[in-house]
């Protein structure tokens, strides 16, 4: 195994297989020809041509694109055809710094092709040894990647609120993190790839965000959503994502910004440097 593995398996979409999802003149997802025949039933909310679907062009604002989309999406839901339903909205726009197009129910985002936003926190402390990060485990009974190893914090980026707020939230409720050390976050770049999971296509962009944590401070899982945690050197995090598939797969690509960043992957030393380098920004 190598780390570009991890970025190879990120970016493993094939257009060939999806119509371009569009509202008015913005590409805004993909979507299987699967789905897109499913969509007919629906001409007042969805154009359905044999090359792309588009919202309908009577739907000229946010607040009429969102409610025309979400009884679609629910009919869909009880068919079966969007499982794990959150009652999450989440925002539509092909640029974070845009504004949003509309909202849509986090699970249907992947069906349909809607890039989602995240943020992803690597807690780190300096010890006389060198860096160690703290990792989370995935509770086991969470409807994705149970018991997969996770960043110290992650989370998808909802509706309505700015990226240090939801760092200052998520820091809050899945590892304990006081508000007064979570804003020291510092931002540090952001990730794009592009994945093909099953249920359709994820054109993602995680925010990345290093925070150093004093060496007595000690994470608890506040909500639920991380079984443990375990601070390890950094060489050991390093293999880890190097030889194997046991993170998230996303976790990966974090980890191997920071592992760049703080000199860990050289490029006198890691014969792959440059495609790391560019996979990591790789997104469609």
């Amino acid at each position: 195994m190598a780390y570009l593995d991890h970025v190879r398996a990120c970016n493993d979409f094939d257009p060939a297989g999806f119509r371009p999802f569009r509202a008015g003149a913005d590409r805004i997802g993909y979507v299987r020809h699967a789905l897109a025949d499913e969509l007919r039933r629906w001409p007042g909310v969805f154009r359905v041509e044999e090359g792309s679907v588009s919202l309908h062009p009577g739907l000229g604002d946010f607040e009429a694109r969102s409610r025309a989309v979400d009884a679609p999406l629910r009919q869909l839901a009880s068919e079966g055809l969007i499982e794990s339903w959150r009652d999450e909205p989440y925002p539509v726009t092909p640029d974070w710094h845009k504004p949003p197009l509309m909202r849509i129910e986090r699970a249907a985002c992947p069906h349909f092709g809607i890039r989602a936003f995240g943020v992803h926190l690597n807690g780190f402390v300096r010890k006389p040894d060198g860096v160690h990060m703290w990792i989370a485990r995935r509770a086991y009974d969470k409807p994705t990647f149970p018991g997969m190893l996770d960043n110290m914090v992650a989370g998808g980026q909802p509706l309505g609120i700015g990226l240090m707020e939801n760092v200052i939230k998520e820091c809050g409720e899945e590892a304990g993190i006081p508000k007064e050390i979570a804003r020291k976050a510092v931002p540090v770049g952001m990730i794009s790839y592009t994945h093909q999971p099953p249920e359709g296509c994820k054109p993602d962009q995680m925010f990345c965000f290093d925070l150093e944590l004093p060496e007595e401070f000690m994470p608890h899982a506040a909500d639920g959503e991380v079984a443990e945690f375990y601070l390890w050197p950094i060489g050991k995090v390093a293999d880890i994502v190097r030889e194997t598939f046991e993170f998230k797969f996303n976790c990966n690509l974090a980890i191997i910004d920071f592992l760049i960043r703080r000199g860990v992957i050289a490029p006198d030393t890691e014969p792959d440097y440059a495609a790391l380098v560019h996979g990591l920004r790789a997104g469609q």
